[in-house]
C-alpha cells in the first residue's frame, strides 16, 4: 500500500504544479488548435517511444471521436508510417524521421506538435525547426527543461510539466490532451450536429 500511496501522491503533486503554471497556456493551445480546424488547417504530431504512442492516441481522438459525436478533424501522427520512418532513418538519419514528413505534409498555418519528455529529442526539435521555416505554428509538450535554446524560445506554445520523471510527465501530458479534446468536442457538438 505504501508504494501505491507514494505514486498517487507524486502524481497529484505534479498535476497540481502543472495546472498552477500551465492552465493559461493550455487554454491558448486549445484556441490555436480550434483556430487551425476552423481555417481548414491540419495538425502534425510526433514523438518517440511513449510519446509516439501518445501522438497516435491523440490523432485517433481527433480523427475519430473523443466523448461526443462531431465531425472528423485532420490530425496526422507522423509516428505510424513504418516504411517512411525506416526509409528516412536508413537513407538519411533518425534525426530526420519527422522533419522530412513535416516538410512533405506541412503547409503554412498548419500546426506541428512535438512531444518530448526531455524537451531535447533531436528528431522532434529538428521537425519543429522545419515547421517554423514553413510558417507553421509550433507547439511542444515536454517535461522540465533546464536550458532554453533559441528554437524553444521561438515556439508558439510550450507546455512543460515541472518534473524530469518520465512516467509523471506522460501521465500529465495525456490528461492535458484529454482536456484539449474535451474543449474541441464542446466547440463542435452544437455547431456541427
Amino acid at each position: 500500500m505504501g508504494m501505491i500511496k507514494k505514486y498517487v501522491k507524486d502524481h497529484q503533486l505534479i498535476v497540481n504544479q502543472t495546472f498552477a503554471n500551465c492552465s493559461t497556456e493550455i487554454k491558448h493551445v486549445s484556441k490555436s488548435i480550434l483556430n487551425a480546424f476552423e481555417n481548414n488547417k491540419k495538425i502534425l504530431i510526433f514523438g518517440n517511444g511513449g510519446s509516439a504512442a501518445d501522438a497516435q492516441h491523440v490523432a485517433a481522438e481527433f480523427t475519430n471521436r473523443f466523448e461526443t459525436e462531431r465531425k472528423p478533424l485532420p490530425v496526422l501522427a507522423l509516428t505510424t508510417d513504418t516504411s517512411a520512418l525506416t526509409a528516412i532513418g536508413n537513407d538519411y538519419s533518425y534525426e530526420q524521421v519527422f522533419s522530412k514528413q513535416v516538410e512533405a505534409f506541412g503547409l503554412p498555418g498548419d500546426i506541428a506538435i512535438g512531444i518530448s519528455t526531455s524537451g531535447t529529442s533531436k528528431n522532434v526539435i529538428r521537425a519543429i525547426e522545419v515547421a517554423q521555416q514553413q510558417n507553421m505554428k509550433t507547439i511542444l509538450f515536454s517535461g522540465k527543461i533546464n536550458e532554453f535554446t533559441e528554437i524553444l524560445e521561438k515556439l508558439d506554445h510550450l507546455i512543460a510539466v515541472p518534473t524530469t520523471k518520465t512516467a509523471r510527465i506522460q501521465e500529465v501530458h495525456i490528461l492535458i490532451w484529454h482536456i484539449i479534446c474535451g474543449i474541441v468536442d464542446k466547440h463542435y457538438e452544437v455547431s456541427e450536429l
